[in-house]
């Protein structure tokens, strides 16, 4: 019923355009404050009225500044005199329609003419995430209101979010639903002229949730791959200097063998007293110094030194 009556008021604002109308929206349940911008002028001949619609009249304003309320707007609405200004308290939605400020005597004249809408405050929104794809980040965006839900699909990487489709918004006969991004962060504004309720979502957080959980699987994984080279190294340099201590090992432990002499004939004996070269002797020889010869001896040269090798035998 009260989107009908919202239809029947956005008629009605069509037909207040081409009338050149001036729009109010008022909250339902709210005061409705109407100004006169033209200036008025009065003398014993005219009068003032607030009119709603064509018919209706709210309150009356004449030559001496006496005001009077009409039947079905005393205590609920209030005229100014010093500035003919209106206040309708309390509005309701049967109180949507035209406000014309009238001067009547002779030629009438409206110094002021207003189109007004009475709304309902819009109902909050429901906004829920959900992913699209499991190798990539592309969230759907759903936002919810009592009769009516839309849903976009974002796609993120690690430093921004992008819309995949042109449609923001959508708009039924009481408020307009419409999901918007801005930097890493969706909205979903469900709002009409006079109130508005709107619910968010940090994209790239869903997104780096999943990209933590990959990075910390590639981390996983790359730690292994680091951990198994180093393993393979310490394996491998322990193995060569094992190798290398067990081939020292093995030149150190070699025994040699020292040629021996195989003698093909007996030795000779040695003596047991010294193992030292045969003794040389040596000895002078001289001839027989007779009687007979001593003069002829002295007459000659000297003997000549006479060499022999004697080999002392050992003892049996």
């Amino acid at each position: 019923m009260r989107c009908i009556l919202l239809w029947g008021a956005i008629l009605w604002m069509y037909s207040s355009e081409i009338k050149g109308l001036q729009h109010v929206f008022v909250l339902h349940g709210k005061d409705l404050h109407l100004d006169v911008e033209k200036p008025v002028v009065l003398d014993k001949k005219t009068d003032f009225f607030w009119r709603f619609n064509t018919t209706n009249y709210v309150g009356k304003i004449s030559y001496n500044k006496e005001i009077v309320l009409f039947d079905g707007y005393e205590g609920r609405a209030d005229v100014f005199g010093h500035n003919y200004s209106l206040v309708l308290k309390n509005v309701q939605h049967n109180d949507s329609g035209d406000y014309t400020a009238v001067v009547t005597g002779g030629k009438e004249q409206r110094p002021a003419e207003y189109k007004v809408i009475v709304q309902d405050p819009v109902s909050p929104v429901n906004l829920t995430l959900t992913s699209s794809s499991s190798d990539s980040c592309n969230l759907t965006v759903t936002c919810t209101i009592v009769d009516l839900n839309i849903s976009r699909t974002f796609r993120c990487d690690a430093h921004n979010c992008s819309l995949l489709e042109e449609n923001l918004s959508t708009t039924d006969m009481c408020s307009s639903l419409i999901v918007y991004l801005q930097q890493d962060t969706v909205f979903c504004n469900h709002s009409n002229e006079v109130s508005w309720k709107k619910s968010t979502k940090v994209l790239k957080s869903q997104c780096d949730t999943k990209s933590g959980h990959i990075d910390a699987n590639n981390t996983i994984v790359t730690v292994c791959v680091v951990v198994a080279i180093i393993i393979i190294l310490v394996v491998g340099y322990i193995h060569h200097r094992t190798k290398q201590k067990n081939t020292r090992e093995t030149i150190e432990n070699t025994v040699y063998a020292v040629p021996e002499v195989i003698r093909t004939t007996p030795p000779v004996e040695q003596s047991p007293i010294s193992d030292a070269s045969p003794t040389s002797t040596y000895s002078f020889v001289r001839p027989h110094t007779g009687p007979n010869g001593s003069t002829e001896a002295r007459s000659k040269a000297l003997p000549e030194s006479l060499y022999a090798q004697v080999e002392i035998h050992p003892r049996s």
